[in-house]
């Protein structure tokens, strides 16, 4: 089962969370602190972390940070306590993939641990026979599931990742967040679009795309997203 680092400064809550996780049969690493987190990272070497914002000294955005410095694939599920817009966007905007409001419901915690692993594993998401794509200065490579702009390696995180390929396999297709939800984070509660346009944010700045005229990544206002392949 998946190695799992949760990073939690609540006893009661960590406690609570390791006990859930290893029921299911996860190895689990525990650290009170941003600090002590970074620490266990490197020894521990998770498949995914459990990260709360509200932490001590470090907060978790700057662990959240320091974790997408160091690696950009490793899949990272934050945890607010209230659920507020402003927190799990910046949140996400930080290179979180996916969040769940506390107190965490162990079935709601397992299911998204099972998506961000899923998308890490990095099956194309158009399921068909996976080839090169070049756009422009733009280079897909849906076997090596890499991408280059320009000819330099791009460092995705997952969700960026199974985001281009989604829209990339049907060029000037629009697609609602909803089904974006779907196809890439692979639940739709309410509310997560935010999941989509942070993931779109982060990935237009990776694809060196100007915010206010996309080339590849575009909006269609009131809907959704589509890629022009130019």
């Amino acid at each position: 089962m998946p190695r799992v680092l949760l990073i939690e400064d609540d006893r009661a809550v960590r406690d609570g969370v390791v006990l859930a996780l290893r029921r299911q049969g996860h190895e689990v690493a525990a650290a009170e602190t941003g600090e002590d987190g970074l620490d266990r990272l490197r020894s521990f070497r998770p498949d995914v972390v459990v990260l709360d914002l509200m932490l001590p000294g470090m907060t978790g955005l700057d662990v959240c940070r320091r974790i997408r410095d160091l690696d950009q694939t490793l899949p990272i599920v934050i945890a607010t306590a209230r659920g507020d817009d402003e927190d799990v966007v910046v949140g996400l905007e930080a290179g979180a993939d996916d969040y769940v409001v506390k107190p965490v419901q162990a079935r709601v915690l397992q299911a998204r641990i099972r998506a961000v692993l899923r998308r890490a594993a990095g099956a194309p998401a158009d399921g068909g026979i996976p080839k090169i794509d070049t756009y422009g200065d733009l280079t897909v490579d849906r076997a090596g599931l890499s991408v280059t702009w320009q000819g330099d390696p791009v460092a995705l995180a997952p969700s960026e990742l199974r985001l281009l390929l989604t829209l990339s396999a049907s060029p000037g297709q629009v697609f609602s967040r909803q089904q974006l939800l779907e196809a890439v984070w692979q639940h739709s509660y309410h509310g997560d679009a935010r999941l989509v346009d942070a993931c779109v944010k982060r990935l237009r700045a990776k694809l060196g795309e100007p915010p206010r005229e996309p080339r590849h990544i575009q909006t269609v206002r009131g809907f959704g997203y589509r890629f022009a392949a130019r």
